[in-house]
């Protein structure tokens, strides 16, 4: 069993031929942001993700391309791989179902359920979608096509081994009815178990033959089988942990604390998955989560459409934080959402330039103007009502971003940091330090503004960190601070009552230069340009949690 303190978390692994797209990046960026929270908290984390190589798609798309199916998976590897450290993602390990131990271990398992009895071979006729790579009965296709992505089916007769994946059904729905965060969110449970309670859950075809399909992992008691794709896919989360690690370290970390996976792949893991680790006498992970597909301006994203959203493209014009950042912030984890450049471009300038990013660089020009560069320590209070909700605010925000993390409630999170933002600008606003500068015995009070704003940036960057690594690591530069995020932060970064006083600035550029829009023929062009942080500056309304007594007109 897994030891108290650690945290394992993983996203399914990504098929090779696939163009890595908006889908693949917010499932790992969402669990990254899980891995780095808990790491800043103490928690032994160990953050897996990885590649999916065998199966018929890979092996017809290297025969077309005249290479082996090894050459054809190595080629395109290194596309998911780049595109993981471009959106700074920090995962422990990189699995590849083509690595000699994991299939060494897919066989192991293999022969023990074959030993048990729980493997049998028989004949099996039934419909076969190639791109999903998938048996379906007859009521399942409507009109000759997949009921999963539409494509036409083929009608396939041929002997194949079954797992008894059946007689675990009473076995699974006591378990999901027992473990409530097993499967979330609450509507993915529900979709579940309605499924196990309505209908009889028959055996597993786990083997496809060589005749038909050669490129995967061969049966270790029939030569003349590969393993069924998920079947191979699936034990990649298990397997890793014994030869990806230092050491080998099943004990340490499983059972998996959350699986990340889309909607489109819940059955696999939360039926086949857990009926496989119940056969295998291994705990079940403790959560499944698995969150919503995206649209693109309204219309489902597909190749033919055009309209893949590539996150390369979206790094390159708009960086990795502030992408990063769009994908956690505009839906709620496990709704589906719809993704538009505008509505990112808007986002960038309300939340991230005119918010966190105007907050510094008003803070800092004031410290550097008025207090030589360096944080005075809190004198007289300015607007004691307003500081005293700050102070309460800030003094309650880890707690309130900590259970948010526990419930995956992303977006719920930035709200809350972008309160104390709010509240902030609020203050500055009505505070107006550059007015108090002007006569000396105000400047205590203008002493406590700055102090009390730099001591929230200073939270700010620690609870920003796990979204915007690279964001915080250059707020707290330019604060003066000295915050590794590699390891657990102490508890004072996280402390409102931690001073901060005689600490010297460093001021640098903006973090995020505002993005203008320009009408040029029937394009867009986005340009960034400077902000001017004159000290009377208000910035405009932050736009997604501003209590409506705090907006600016």
């Amino acid at each position: 069993m897994s030891t108290p303190d650690s945290f394992y978390i993983t996203t399914p692994i990504y098929y090779v031929n696939d163009v890595p797209h908006i889908g693949h990046a917010y499932t790992t960026v969402a669990a990254d942001v899980l891995a780095r929270y808990w790491r800043l908290r103490g928690r032994d984390v160990f953050f897996l993700t990885g590649l999916d190589e065998h199966g018929q798609k890979v092996q017809q798309a290297a025969a077309k391309a005249g290479i082996v199916p090894q050459a054809h998976c190595d080629k395109l590897a290194p596309q998911f791989q780049t595109l993981w450290k471009r959106l700074h993602i920090s995962n422990d390990a990189f699995i590849r179902t083509t690595d000699a131990p994991h299939k060494l271990i897919v066989q192991r398992y293999l022969e023990e359920l074959y030993r048990k009895q729980l493997i049998y071979k028989d004949d099996y006729t039934g419909w076969y979608c190639t791109f999903d790579e998938r048996f379906w009965t007859e009521k399942d296709v409507e009109n000759g096509l997949c009921p999963d992505c539409k494509r036409p089916v083929e009608r396939i007769s041929e002997h194949n081994y079954f797992f008894k994946m059946g007689q675990h059904q009473d076995r699974l729905i006591d378990h999901i009815q027992q473990h409530p965060n097993f499967i979330r969110p609450e509507s993915r449970r529900n979709e579940v178990l309605g499924f196990l309670t309505t209908q009889k859950l028959g055996d597993l075809s786990i083997s496809r033959p060589k005749s038909r399909l050669s490129w995967g992992i061969e049966l270790p008691f029939d030569t003349d089988y590969v393993t069924y794709v998920w079947f191979d896919a699936l034990v990649n989360y298990v397997s890793a942990l014994e030869y990806l690690s230092p050491t080998p370290s099943r004990d340490q970390y499983w059972p998996a604390s959350v699986h990340l996976i889309g909607k489109d792949i819940l059955t696999t893991h939360a039926v086949y998955w857990s009926t496989m680790l119940m056969a295998l006498n291994l705990p079940l992970p403790e959560t499944i989560f698995a969150h919503g597909w995206w649209t693109v301006d309204g219309e489902k994203m597909s190749k033919s459409r055009g309209n893949v959203v590539d996150p390369n493209k979206m790094v390159d014009e708009f960086g990795a934080d502030a992408f990063r950042y769009f994908l956690l912030r505009e839906v709620p984890f496990g709704q589906d959402g719809d993704f538009s450049q505008s509505s990112m471009v808007t986002n960038i300038n309300s939340d991230l330039a005119n918010g966190i990013g105007n907050l510094l660089s008003r803070t800092l020009t004031m410290i550097e103007r008025f207090a030589d560069s360096t944080i005075p320590a809190v004198g007289t209070p300015a607007l004691p009502e307003l500081e005293a909700l700050i102070a309460a605010t800030a003094t309650g925000l880890p707690e309130r971003i900590d259970q948010g993390y526990r419930a995956l409630a992303f977006r719920e999170n930035l709200q809350a940091i972008w309160e104390l933002i709010g509240l902030c600008d609020e203050y500055i606003d009505k505070a107006a330090p550059w007015q108090l500068a002007k006569n000396p015995e105000n400047h205590p009070r203008l002493n406590t503004v700055l102090n009390t704003a730099s001591r929230a940036l200073r939270l700010l960057s620690a609870l920003m960190y796990p979204y915007m690594p690279q964001t915080a690591a250059q707020l707290t530069r330019q604060l003066g601070l000295s915050f590794d995020f590699s390891k657990p932060v102490p508890q004072a970064a996280y402390s409102w009552e931690t001073p901060l006083a005689e600490t010297k600035i460093c001021k640098g550029p903006s973090l995020f230069p505002r993005i203008e829009s320009k009408p040029q023929g029937a394009k867009t062009v986005t340009t960034p340009i400077s902000l001017r942080p004159g000290l009377p500056q208000k910035p405009k309304h932050l736009g997604i949690t501003e209590p409506a007594s705090l907006r600016r007109s």
